[in-house]
């Protein structure tokens, strides 16, 4: 029997990822859990032999959660979950010891598969994931919406961004309303978080 603990913020697909496994006669599903739950507890205690994961959480550190599962529950093997395919990201998950990655789209026999797969030592990469991998991050920003976020980033204000790229207070005022509005940000540091998250710094 393959014990399986699945971490994911949609109930909904938390729901039926749990059913779909769980009607399984070799997979057994021993927690389902939300982003809140402590996760690495949960993990020693139950010592499932996969975790799937949502590696895009919004309310956590996803990659921070990967690192503690490798360092205190290395019997339990991680399969993320993915969506955006984000290279940094998913370059970063493999160096904190994921065994695979899944597209969220991924018809339901193969995730069963790959299931199996991870849960026998294997590690897997389906075919789309691994091509985002290897690729670099293609963003919304131009190079220079780049430069003023990155000084954006470092907490200067907007006279010290201008006088260090060159430019005038009212262009950098007008990059940032750019910026703002390709990430879909309410502020400069949201628009710092995601851009960072996304792999476009």
């Amino acid at each position: 029997m393959i014990r399986v603990l699945i971490v994911e913020e949609m109930g909904l697909l938390r729901g039926a990822l749990r059913m779909m496994l769980a009607s399984e006669d070799d997979l057994e599903v021993v927690a389902d859990l939300a982003p809140g739950a402590d996760i690495v507890s949960v993990v020693r205690r139950e010592r499932p032999d996969v975790v799937l994961i949502d590696i895009e959480l919004a309310d956590v550190d996803p990659l921070a959660v990967l690192r503690q599962l490798g360092a205190r529950a290395r019997g339990s093997a991680v399969l993320a979950l993915t969506g955006r395919r984000c290279p940094q990201t998913l370059q970063a998950a493999l160096r904190a010891g994921v065994r695979g990655f899944v597209d969220k789209n991924l018809p339901p026999t193969e995730l069963l598969r790959l299931v199996r797969l991870v849960a026998a030592g294997e590690r897997v990469i389906d075919p789309a994931t691994a091509v985002a991998a290897l690729s670099p991050p293609v963003g919304p920003l131009t190079d220079r919406e780049r430069e003023v976020l990155r000084a954006a980033a470092e907490g200067l204000p907007l006279r010290e961004i201008a006088c260090r790229l060159y430019l005038a207070y009212g262009t950098v005022r007008n990059h940032l309303t750019v910026i703002l509005r390709k990430t879909g940000a309410r502020n400069r540091l949201e628009a710092v978080r995601r851009a960072q998250r996304d792999g476009w710094l």
